[in-house]
């Protein structure tokens, strides 16, 4: 784009502005992850940045970038004479498309060369071509876990090593990553959330003005791209300004002794694993310290790098919201000089916590009552039978057949999926061997070559939750919240969809669509509130209207349905029906029985009978595998 949006221009979210920059003064920081909802700037203010970075001198025609006055010992194109040609260029921005290959992200045979010379060349990737600049990975989350461990060893090493189809090849790769994504689209494995430098969070502004500005920037934007560019032209200059000057002062930076121990101080107060998080706290406040302009880093930069460092690093739970607040860098500092305003409370913030054990209670208005969850259970694995079969579903397996992400191709005679670029990468080198003439390529049957594919058989589980005042009884509520945590444990592992229903008065609610997001799924079941009626049938009809539309969307994620009641219907009709029919459609399912007490109806277990699925006591839960239970699901 000529005229990208100015940086400058972008109103509020100041620490995703930050975090951007202090990237650009120090790019050893690591990157960032963007994390937030959509129309949030997230790609607005990754595209601006790099008007705001000095232009880069490299070698002319080298693919690498190659810096003149710092040759690349392991540029595949070098060594560079002294006096090759240069030029001067702005830093680049490399997008990195959901639907990118392994060949295309590392590179690969350059077929051109092995067709016309019979030559096993290098075809440079996109890690070469964002070497020197930036590399921006929209929708991150939403990546192949291959891709993104590629991606992200590349990251930390700084160089990318190819040895594939005959090539061998080392060449540098040094560049700002960035990645953006949608927490509600599903999350990243905490080990790949390390490998970025620092993560922020980004929100829509619930300011009317500011929303109101916002938008009269982006319409006159839109209406006049260079026009607006030129009104924002004298503060994207001193943007620019600063960047430079910081780059420049950063090595005249000091990090007193008694500063680094604090920084080891609080990363080991906060439970942050491994020492990357110290590594990167220290560079970022370094790097702060130098777009300030001062010589020495503060207890205040360590205080402002800690929250954009450590906030994905620290040790939590499977659904515990990620971030970090200001009061719980306090409380993790070491007690001795204390800074102003701090409240000396214990680790963790202050926050009150309940006896170990004992659910907690609120009200929430109208007669309402919630409950958090109670006692621990054990992590339960959910698992769906196969038609047919009984193995496992959710699983990332690899396989030959036509479903899933290719990561790779292997030799065979009798491709079942042909993969063609792969084949034709084979016979490209023997070409002139085999005495090709004129256009076209000769195949032999060792050529051939199929496609190994990475996808995940996955399930959506689907919560259909009685949130009746019957279960403020007692408190069962909070035991039905400890078991729903401990079955959305195993999806947290397998990182399948989920999605909540809940029931209560006269009607039915989807209080969560299905996601990726199980920390979404655990923190909207912590808040449900119960009171009210039980309209079980409206909670199953709910649920079969949500599978109807998930099935469309995708007709191979298979459903589960997990069913958390008493089975006591005192409103509307008789759920049988709808528990019939969704026996009928083939919906595994399984019905956790909160009835409690000597004296039990059975109505739950007469329930899982109407849905062909099994039916297992709250109590028994923490002991049973749910797996077995569905496995020994009568047949639809």
């Amino acid at each position: 784009m000529n005229n990208p949006y100015p940086f400058s221009a972008i109103v509020g979210q100041e620490e995703l502005k930050l975090a951007l920059l202090l990237n650009a003064v120090s790019p050893e920081i690591g990157g960032v992850l963007i994390r937030g909802e959509k129309g949030t700037a997230k790609s607005t203010a990754v595209r601006a940045l790099p008007s705001l970075l000095p232009p880069v001198e490299v070698v002319s025609g080298c693919p690498y970038s190659c810096d003149p006055h710092n040759p690349d010992p392991d540029c595949p194109a070098g060594p560079h004479p002294e006096d090759a040609p240069r030029e001067r260029r702005p830093v680049r921005l490399v997008e990195l498309p959901v639907g990118t290959t392994p060949d295309r992200l590392a590179g690969t045979l350059d077929l051109e060369r092995a067709l016309a010379e019979g030559e096993r060349a290098f075809e440079p990737g996109l890690l070469a071509e964002s070497h020197r600049g930036i590399l921006y990975v929209d929708e991150v989350n939403l990546l192949p876990d291959g891709l993104v461990d590629l991606l992200l060893d590349v990251a930390a090493m700084g160089v990318n090593h190819v040895e594939r189809e005959g090539v061998s090849v080392r060449h540098p790769s040094r560049f700002i990553l960035v990645g953006t994504m949608n927490p509600e689209e599903g999350e990243l494995r905490p080990q790949l959330l390390d490998r970025f430098g620092l993560a922020v969070e980004t929100a829509g502004s619930p300011d009317p003005a500011e929303r109101s500005e916002i938008v009269r920037r982006r319409l006159r934007y839109e209406a006049a791209p260079a026009d607006f560019a030129r009104e924002w032209s004298a503060p994207e200059a001193e943007l620019a300004r600063r960047v430079r000057e910081a780059r420049e002062e950063l090595q005249h930076v000091s990090l007193p002794e008694e500063t680094l121990h604090r920084i080891a101080a609080l990363c080991a107060g906060l439970g942050v694993d491994g020492l990357r998080g110290d590594i990167v706290t220290a560079r970022t406040a370094r790097a702060l310290a130098a777009w300030e302009g001062v010589r020495e880093v503060a207890p205040e930069h360590v205080r402002q790098a800690a929250l954009m460092a450590l906030s994905h690093r620290r040790r939590r739970g499977p659904f515990e919201q990620p971030g970090l607040e200001p009061e719980e860098i306090e409380a993790a500092l070491p007690e001795d000089d204390p800074p102003d305003g701090s409240g000396g409370g214990p680790s963790g913030g202050g926050r009150p916590q309940s006896s170990a054990g004992e659910p907690s209670e609120s009200r929430t208005g109208g007669g309402e009552r919630s409950y958090s969850a109670s006692r621990p259970f054990r992590p339960v694995r959910l698992e769906v039978p196969e038609k047919g079969a009984g193995g496992p579903w959710g699983r990332r397996s690899r396989s030959l057949g036509e479903g899933g992400h290719p990561v790779g191709s292997r030799p065979a005679e009798r491709p079942r999926d042909l993969a063609p670029a792969a084949t034709v990468r084979a016979a490209a080198p023997h070409q002139e061997r085999r005495g090709r003439k004129g256009p076209g390529i000769i195949l032999k049957p060792e050529d051939l070559r199929e496609k190994v594919r990475e996808g995940r058989e996955g399930n959506l589980i689907l919560f259909v939750v009685d949130a009746s005042g019957s279960m403020a009884a007692r408190r069962r509520m909070s035991a039905v919240k400890g078991a729903a945590l401990s079955l959305l444990a195993d999806a947290y592992q397998r990182r399948d969809r989920v999605g909540l229903v809940a029931f209560r008065g006269e009607e039915a609610r989807l209080l969560l669509p299905p996601t990726s997001s199980v920390e979404l799924a655990a923190s909207r079941l912590e808040e449900l509130p119960t009171g009210g009626r039980t309209p079980l049938a409206a909670g199953l009809e709910k649920a079969a209207e949500v599978l109807r539309l998930e099935r469309l969307r995708d007709p191979d994620r298979r459903p589960l349905l997990v069913v958390l009641t008493d089975g006591r219907a005192t409103s509307g009709p008789d759920p049988r029906q709808p528990a019939a029919k969704l026996a009928a459609a083939g919906v595994a399912s399984v019905v956790v029985d909160t009835e409690e007490g000597a004296l039990r109806l059975g109505l739950a277990c007469e329930l899982a009978e109407a849905l062909g699925g099994r039916c297992l006591r709250l109590e028994e839960l923490a002991a049973s595998p749910l797996a077995r239970a569905v496995r020994e699901r009568r047949p639809a």
